[in-house]
């Protein structure tokens, strides 16, 4: 292999000197991908609501790199601009977005009530758009040509195909959220952001722990890989599309299911 090709295959999935925010990072799939992050070499700060669950979140991450916690209920807009604040004052640049906070509400048509599409559209959809809006100078200073910085949207095989439980919220708020990553991607790739998302499938988590208690063994069977999702299948396609290896991806939706949605062989 010559020198050139070397040097090139160095450092594709290495994040060090990189500096990340990860929203809804104490827990569940946020912490999987906080923790990846920090594996790679990038320093980072996690949000939750609550200020025990950063608390804990911070230690249990410390472990594995540099790490600050910060309370914060993104659901609103002040907020948002909050804890972008909060970041840009410990950096005027920020390398990596991962919009993960997020929330699910299920009950059947004929109940389905106003504030289960207000609190769902409010955090899963527009709180990424206010984050990017506040944190677009700090990404700007962060991106080059070769070198982009990163916004990474967590959306949901729910709005690749059609879930068998009552998610009307949820599912739209993804979808539109899929949406929302490709405008930005094709307006902010000029100005070196690149914008993508992953649309996770059945993680263990506090939201879908009641899901996999009754029918955990059901969805695994379903999935063409015969398996749920696991930390270091969410860790590790956050580090690709963080780092050098997926430097020339932007408005892609990948989803990380096993095959579910993209198969004809599964549709729990």
């Amino acid at each position: 292999m010559a020198d050139s090709q070397r040097t090139t295959h160095t450092g594709l999935f290495d994040l060090s000197g990189k500096y990340a925010l990860v929203t809804g990072g104490t827990k569940g799939i946020g912490m999987m991908i906080a923790r990846g992050l920090l594996q790679a070499g990038a320093r980072v700060v996690v949000s939750s609501r609550s200020a025990d669950t950063c608390a804990q979140a911070q230690r249990r991450l410390s472990a594995f790199g540099d790490v600050r916690a910060v309370p914060a209920d993104l659901s609103t807009h002040d907020e948002c601009r909050r804890l972008a604040d909060l970041v840009m004052a410990d950096s005027e640049r920020l390398d990596v977005l991962v919009n993960n906070a997020g929330a699910m509400w299920r009950e059947p048509l004929a109940t389905f009530p106003d504030e289960a599409w207000d609190a769902v559209l409010d955090l899963n959809l527009k709180s990424p758009f206010w984050l990017v809006q506040a944190l677009l100078p700090a990404l700007r200073r962060a991106g080059t040509a070769d070198d982009p910085a990163r916004i990474i949207n967590i959306g949901s095989i729910a709005a690749i195909h059609v879930a068998q439980s009552p998610n009307y919220s949820y599912a739209s708020s993804k979808a539109a959220l899929h949406q929302l990553t490709r405008v930005l991607a094709r307006e902010l790739g000029p100005q070196h952001v690149a914008v993508n998302a992953v649309a996770p499938g059945v993680f263990p988590s506090r939201m879908t722990a009641a899901t996999l208690d009754a029918v955990g063994d059901r969805l695994a069977a379903a999935t063409p890989l015969r398996r749920l999702g696991r930390d270091d299948d969410m860790a590790g396609v956050a580090v690709f599309l963080a780092g050098r290896a997926g430097s020339y991806l932007n408005g892609t939706v990948i989803p990380v299911d096993g095959g579910i949605a993209t198969t004809a062989s599964g549709t729990p």
